[in-house]
């Protein structure tokens, strides 16, 4: 299988990764981000400000992959026809 470029970028619409905090003591959200962490952390930080005892939260990052069969490979040979 061919993985693609190994460096993220596959020059796909949506293929960055997607970032969000989640409060561990509500289930609140920062909502996802593309590419961008920073609005997850700020989240968390103002979150923690309006309710201090809301201390702990998971950090979620998403990432997508496209993998297509190699040359040889009898699927991609299907997926040609």
């Amino acid at each position: 299988m061919d993985a693609g470029p190994r460096n993220g970028r596959s020059g796909h619409p949506g293929a960055e990764p997607m970032y969000e905090s989640e409060c561990t003591s509500c289930g609140e959200s920062s909502g996802a981000t593309d590419n961008e962490q920073l609005p997850a952390e700020v989240w968390a930080l103002k979150h923690t400000g309006a309710h201090p005892d809301h201390r702990t939260y998971r950090a979620i990052m998403t990432s997508f992959w496209r993998v297509s069969p190699a040359h040889g490979n009898p699927y991609r040979d299907l997926e040609a026809q």
